[in-house]
């Protein structure tokens, strides 16, 4: 059974993380870089780019140039011929950018996770909608594209956690002090909780989560017990589980 005095705790750890102070490079996180250019395709990029050591992400992210994704196809392929992060090559992140370019073309993000959420209000149909029409933009198939861009689930247990897109959709539902909230169409009590590691350890510590692996079937348990707190925005409580595991205060 959950400890509901936890609820007060994460209401106040809430409280003191919600201000744009916990968003510098003292405290890095990408959602600094998303937030300086406010825009969804941008914002993408800076989330799918979200895994490793936080400080050389937001490094990684600042030496990208953006304003790429409206020039041609040819000067993306040479503009960011020696860019790599981890797993993505330089082809990699040349074709990352072409992909979200493409994506630019034909519809707006928002509108493409709407096109699968409407039906039965589910997110994770609208991020198989917004998956399947990356995956139909670029016919690379390397570790690198893989990895950052994922594909669909073809069943719930044993698939990865895809914290970084419900990262995302946290960003451009919600809005406050971090959240940009640049999406109409998409009620936030729908999002699904972001599941990392230091989300995934503190959880189960403090009694929300008796799952042992940390997958998409966990971020599923994790978010109904939220719901339980605010059936109208569970995921509220990201941000601080994130910090309270990162900066290990529990």
């Amino acid at each position: 059974m959950v400890d509901y005095s936890i609820k007060d705790r994460l209401e106040k750890e809430l409280n003191y993380r919600d201000s744009e102070g916990e968003l510098s490079y003292e405290k890095p996180d990408p959602l600094m870089v998303a937030k300086r250019y406010n825009d969804e395709y941008i914002s993408l990029i800076s989330a799918l780019f979200a895994y490793g050591n936080a400080k050389l992400i937001v490094k990684f992210l600042d030496r990208l140039e953006f304003n790429l994704l409206n020039e041609s196809e040819d000067k993306i392929s040479k503009e960011l011929k020696n860019h790599y992060y981890r797993f993505q090559k330089p082809q990699d992140v040349i074709d990352i950018f072409l992909t979200i370019k493409r994506l630019k073309e034909i519809d707006s993000i928002e509108n493409i996770v709407y096109s699968g959420y409407k039906k039965e209000q589910s997110i994770l149909d609208g991020l198989w909608s917004l998956i399947n029409t990356i995956r139909s933009l670029n016919s690379s198939n390397t570790h690198g594209f893989n990895f950052y861009f994922l594909k669909p689930a073809k069943k719930i247990i044993g698939a990865g956690t895809y914290k970084r897109y419900f990262m995302y959709f946290r960003w451009m539902v919600r809005k406050n002090s971090l959240d940009m909230g640049l999406w109409s169409k998409i009620d936030k009590k729908d999002l699904i909780m972001p599941l990392d590691t230091h989300t995934f350890n503190v959880s189960r510590r403090v009694g929300l989560l008796e799952r042992k692996s940390c997958d998409l079937k966990a971020s599923l348990e994790l978010t109904k017990v939220l719901q339980s707190f605010d059936k109208y925005d569970p995921v509220k409580y990201d941000f601080a589980l994130y910090r309270l595991g990162q900066e290990k205060v529990l």
